[in-house]
């Protein structure tokens, strides 16, 4: 097995990675213009499991790069950013469940520079953040499967909310943990 090189572009979890990056207008124009939920969510379910697929991938491979550590949580960012303001166009969703995921997303961007001060790039990730992120990424696509009219479909929405709502709630939690977490992070000395 060879060395991972960090300077590599051209590796499978890069691929995967842009390829969710430009299934990202495709998603848009699916849910907005045509309507058509059922390729929407085979779109987020494929998005899902190549974003599972090339962490896996880069391990098994060492096809571990810069530019994939850089590219993949930027994508994962755009998507958490654009699938709930996507189904809020759509009438999927309400203005005020994009207000909390967007409030604290901007709330945790604004840390930023303040963490650049002390050095570090961004928070420790906790586990609770990755179960809230994990639990809001498969409620959406259940609450779109879930707008097919007929009774599995009421079935899998109500799960999809459930997912939604538990998300939410792990989420607004992990923003009070990474808040104490910057609180510590405020008394440490400024980097040089």
């Amino acid at each position: 097995m060879s060395a991972p090189t960090p300077d590599r572009v051209l590796t499978v979890p890069n691929a995967l990675s842009v390829l969710r990056l430009a299934l990202i207008p495709v998603f848009c124009y699916l849910m907005v213009v045509t309507h058509a939920y059922g390729w929407a969510t085979a779109v987020l379910m494929f998005s899902g499991f190549s974003d599972w697929a090339d962490g896996k991938i880069a391990r098994l491979m060492d096809q571990y790069s810069r530019l994939g550590a850089l590219l993949d949580p930027a994508v994962d960012r755009i998507y958490m950013v654009v699938v709930p303001v996507v189904f809020a166009l759509a009438g999927v969703i309400g203005w005020p469940v994009i207000a909390v995921l967007l409030g604290r997303d901007l709330l945790m961007a604004a840390m930023l520079p303040v963490l650049r001060t002390r050095g570090l790039t961004a928070l420790p990730v906790i586990y609770l953040g990755k179960a809230a992120t994990f639990s809001l990424m498969s409620a959406f696509p259940l609450i779109l499967l879930g707008q097919a009219d007929a009774t599995w479909g009421r079935v899998v929405a109500a799960i999809g909310w459930g997912f939604l709502i538990w998300g939410l709630w792990m989420y607004l939690w992990s923003f009070v943990v990474y808040l104490v977490q910057f609180r510590l992070v405020l008394r440490m000395p400024r980097a040089a």
